[in-house]
């Protein structure tokens, strides 16, 4: 007994330090923030995903009620921001900075870690965000179906991100940066993260009304494209860095949740 309620305290410990690191949610627990809970905290990253899209899907369902679709959208959107207190999108920003700057592999990674925001970022995070606003615009007016999808885009973008940083060799090793925290990281916390991902994808599908079969065929789904695009980013990111950075595991989560709504888009659209 004693040996499952210190499980059951470690891994609540994790899931805080999750909640704590990647979204601006006040979790009060002061922690030991050790290399293993980190490690341990990356399975959950899913469940704050889906706490976030959670947020994001009942505060626009509501502004939608009262508002047209355009504000609400653009309220859903700062909502988004706020939560999360765009680490992710200022992931994004540098890594546009860095990677589309064309310049050698040390000169790159000097352009991420510096605080300015360069005119390639600017572009790259106005073109999201005007991306999302599309897109929220778009699905907040319709069906319950399209709003499921909304809790979950965040989650199948945090999900690939254990996958990435279990996949890849952090670029920056041995010269510090909150991406280190994960180097120890394996395969074995990305295939728990995604089995976390996938129960919770079925669960949500289900709750909003969608057969089982329905459930599944867009759960697999969800896990093609995310796998698939999250793959192909991370594998071209990591061949012109010589491996991954705190700043590309945000611009990954950007842009599969994105691409997670946009095909949940182009589906209503059918």
């Amino acid at each position: 007994m004693r040996d499952y309620r210190k499980y059951v305290v470690t891994e609540l410990q994790a899931c805080a330090a999750a909640f704590q690191f990647m979204t601006r949610i006040p979790v009060k627990a002061q922690l030991d923030y050790t290399d293993d809970l980190f490690r341990r905290s990356t399975v959950y990253y899913p469940i704050v995903g889906l706490a976030i899209g959670g947020m994001l899907a009942a505060a626009g369902w509501l502004l939608a009620l009262v508002l047209p679709a355009a504000p609400a959208s653009v309220l859903t959107l700062g909502l988004w921001a706020a939560v999360t207190g765009a680490l992710h999108l200022d992931g994004l920003m540098d890594t546009a900075d860095g990677l589309l700057s064309h310049r050698s592999r040390e000169r790159m990674l000097e352009i991420m870690k510096d605080s300015r925001v360069g005119a390639m970022g600017v572009v790259a995070g106005a073109l999201l965000l005007l991306l999302k606003f599309a897109l929220l615009a778009e699905l907040l007016p319709r069906s319950g179906d399209s709003i499921a999808f909304l809790v979950l885009a965040p989650m199948w973008g945090r999900w690939f991100v254990v996958w990435a940083i279990a996949g890849w060799p952090y670029a920056r090793e041995g010269q510090g940066g909150l991406g280190g925290l994960f180097a120890a990281v394996t395969r074995s916390e990305a295939g728990a993260a995604t089995a976390c991902a996938a129960a919770a994808g079925l669960l949500v599908l289900l709750a909003f009304g969608f057969a089982w079969w329905e459930a599944v065929v867009w759960t697999a789904g969800a896990i093609a494209l995310a796998g698939a695009l999250g793959y192909a980013l991370a594998r071209a990111m990591a061949r012109k860095l010589g491996g991954l950075t705190g700043d590309t595991y945000g611009a990954l989560i950007e842009l599969l949740e994105c691409a997670v709504l946009l095909a949940a888009a182009a589906a209503a659209n059918w």
